[in-house]
């Protein structure tokens, strides 16, 4: 299934019906009367988020959107019927923005919310509503109201506890595969990774959600590369894990670049929790490894961790630091922070 994230549709309710002009005309009843009824109300456009759906890819096919008009009035006091709602399932996560594609008007984040986002028109009146005592015989009856229409954008932001970042080729991809059931793209060449992949990992029986988006190269937020469009995706996590490339001759100007693009991009990303990784230690000799961890201790504050995402090098050890982020001081191992444990995991 292809993966897509911004999509612009057109949205109209419903228009009401119109009112009935009827007057009461039965066989030996003397005096009549005016009985046309109201017509009924629009269709409502309705957006629910539904917690199955992780890509925007059926509005490719399907941009514009109509709820059914309401059913217009009858004689003998005969109300039409409401027009049915229409519902637009979207993934959690989607935002809802205003064609100028800055002001939001909702936030789908939580599984099976529901917002009214085109409210269908009200019914027009029948005769019968403007009778009175001095106008017994008004031959007056509307038309219903127009629905709204509007076009509006939706743009998706996973809903994820950790975030992966960095440059190409750190191994984001291959540590989502050992640690998740996800099988993202891997290959040995810059932007394997085309779009977000999601996957689930288990720490002491509690899942939580890890995404992996494309990798970031300097001057992303100014469209290098695949851009920084893909880091709304991790906006919404608790924890970014920041993996670095432990053969790349300088670490520290690796961490620098990432942190640079998260600073020129916003949103909050560059004040995140953060875990840096020094991915691929199984290619290096202790004291390398040594040497490149206190490198990039000196550039950050954060918890700096040696780990191999192809032999299973220490990703234990990395799970329940991210799950102490996520679930509070439970999920922190005592290891002391920057410890390199150079032990292969259990289960590996």
């Amino acid at each position: 299934m292809k993966f897509l994230d911004q999509v612009k549709i057109f949205v109209k309710s419903g228009d009401g019906g119109n009112g009935s002009l009827s007057f009461r005309r039965e066989k030996y009843i003397e005096f009549g009367g005016p009985d046309g009824a109201d017509g009924g109300r629009g269709g409502d456009v309705v957006l629910e988020a539904v917690p199955n759906l992780n890509t925007l890819i059926d509005f490719r096919y399907q941009q514009h959107f109509k709820a059914p008009r309401g059913n217009g009035g009858m004689g003998r006091d005969r109300t039409g019927g409401a027009g049915d709602e229409l519902v637009i399932k979207v993934p959690v996560g989607t935002q809802v923005l205003a064609e100028d594609r800055e002001t939001l008007l909702f936030d789908m984040d939580e599984p099976g919310k529901r917002v009214v986002l085109a409210k269908g028109g009200d019914g027009g009146f029948g005769n019968a509503h403007y009778k009175t005592a001095t106008n017994q015989a008004p031959r007056r009856a509307d038309v219903g109201w127009p629905g709204e229409e509007m076009w509006v954008w939706l743009r998706l932001k996973l809903i994820a506890d950790v975030g992966l970042v960095g440059l190409p080729n750190a191994g984001k991809s291959t540590f989502l595969s050992r640690v998740t059931r996800a099988r993202p793209k891997i290959g040995d060449y810059p932007f394997t990774t085309l779009h977000p992949n999601l996957g689930v990992a288990e720490v002491d029986g509690n899942e939580f959600v890890i995404a992996d988006i494309p990798g970031l190269i300097e001057g992303a937020h100014e469209g290098m590369g695949l851009g920084d469009r893909f880091l709304g995706h991790v906006e919404r996590t608790s924890v970014l894990l920041h993996l670095i490339d432990a053969t790349a001759e300088d670490v520290g100007e690796s961490y620098r670049i990432i942190r640079g693009e998260l600073e020129a991009y916003g949103e909050g990303l560059d004040e995140k929790a953060e875990i840096v990784g020094l991915n691929k230690c199984d290619a290096l000799t202790e004291e390398e490894i040594a040497d490149k961890l206190a490198e990039l201790q000196d550039e950050t504050d954060s918890p700096v961790l040696a780990l191999s995402g192809v032999s299973g090098y220490n990703l234990k050890t990395v799970l329940h630091r991210l799950a102490g982020y996520i679930w509070g001081d439970a999920g922190k191992e005592a290891e002391t922070r920057g410890d390199w444990t150079p032990v292969q995991d259990d289960d590996e």
